[in-house]
């Protein structure tokens, strides 16, 4: 069963981006999501499936709950 995302969710990675920073804002849904570094601001786009690969944890849910 896929993972519920919703934009405006921040999710922690597995792995640091170039710039050090772990958690990310998902801001586009689709085939696609796109993510934004809270460290750089750099976007990215990955496939669900990838997404759901690397995700670690969920740091606050768009509904504003922090986990």
């Amino acid at each position: 069963m896929p993972i519920d995302f919703q934009v405006g969710d921040i999710v922690r990675l597995r792995k640091p981006h170039p710039c050090g920073g772990y958690e990310w804002q998902v801001v586009r849904l689709g085939a696609d999501i796109g993510l934004k570094c809270q460290t750089c601001q750099h976007r990215v786009l990955l496939t669900r499936r990838e997404l759901e690969k690397r995700l670690k944890t969920f740091v606050q849910r768009a509904d504003g709950t922090v986990l």
